[in-house]
């Protein structure tokens, strides 16, 4: 007897003049094709681009993220009513560093008819609590009349990864965009920030570090003794939490990928021809109605 492989054959073929195709299974179909076709584009959409997972814990001994241990920042901010000449930038920390007039990496443009300021501040501070503060007291010259209404366009701490603010909850930028109009000429305006050292590893397994912050803000009248006006400032006071965040890009396995397009079009095919079925028994069983053929 002649082995025939044909028989183990679990996807038997039914001759064609044996079905009996219809508009209504046709509509059917074209519309399970084009349902799966979308769910397997928004699958493959899913796996190409990574997920990212976060994970909070507490860590003293991180890698550096920059030389001495100290934390970048950038500092984009406009000051609308006073020029660039009175302005500098003053940093001091708990460590005992007071540094006036900070002109490192600084660049000043003239805005508002030249009565305002924008500067862009690359500097490092330690990670120890402390302030940087944008004001006149390095200026040799002061303005008749200081007003601190101010946008900070940017304020960013840590090193900069492009898509980490499309992460939901994510403070990386909290303060861009912030305006601040003085109710008072004199006002100063205070941030109080807490940093939060952040993680960022791709998928290529390298480590990045930005810092995410949130802030509070109050505006008030500063005094010295004796009851002077001081000049005012903005400030920026800032403490370091001691809870990191971890985010890990991920991407799901392949075998995860083909499950999912398998489930996809074996249930999508399944559901229509159930639907198909019922449809087909339901106009059956009307046409026989019609027909007087029901007993």
């Amino acid at each position: 007897m002649q082995f025939d492989i044909r028989r183990f054959d679990i996807y038997r073929k039914i001759p064609k003049d044996l079905t009996q195709p219809t508009k209504t299974g046709a509509t059917i179909s074209i519309l399970c094709i084009l349902f799966i076709l979308f769910l397997m584009f928004s699958e493959f959409v899913g796996f190409i681009l990574p997920e990212v997972q976060s994970q909070l814990f507490v860590h003293n001994s991180e890698k550096k993220s920059s030389e001495n241990g100290r934390i970048p920042v950038t500092l984009d901010i406009s000051v609308f009513k006073i020029k660039c000449k009175y302005l500098g930038l003053d940093i001091q920390d708990d460590l005992g560093r007071h540094e006036v007039g900070f002109i490192d990496d600084t660049i000043k443009t003239d805005i508002n008819n030249n009565e305002g300021c924008r500067m862009k501040i690359s500097f490092k501070v330690n990670k120890v609590p402390g302030n940087f503060h944008i004001s006149t007291h390095g200026s040799a010259e002061q303005p008749e009349d200081p007003n601190m209404s101010h946008i900070i366009n940017d304020l960013t701490f840590g090193e900069h990864v492009a898509h980490l603010n499309s992460i939901p909850d994510s403070s990386f930028t909290s303060l861009k965009g912030n305006e601040q109009q003085s109710i008072e000429a004199i006002a100063s305006h205070d941030y109080i920030m807490k940093i939060v050292p952040t993680i960022f590893e791709n998928l290529q397994g390298k480590k990045l570090f930005p810092y995410q912050f949130t802030y509070a803000h109050r505006e008030y009248v500063p005094y010295a003794h004796g009851g002077f006006r001081v000049p005012p400032t903005i400030w920026f006071r800032y403490d370091l939490n001691p809870i990191t965040v971890k985010y890990t890009e991920k991407r799901k396995p392949i075998y995860s990928f083909l499950t999912t397009i398998c489930a996809i079009v074996g249930g999508a095919f399944t559901v229509a021809g159930i639907i198909d079925s019922m449809i087909f028994t339901a106009s059956e069983i009307f046409k026989k109605h019609q027909m007087g053929k029901l007993g």
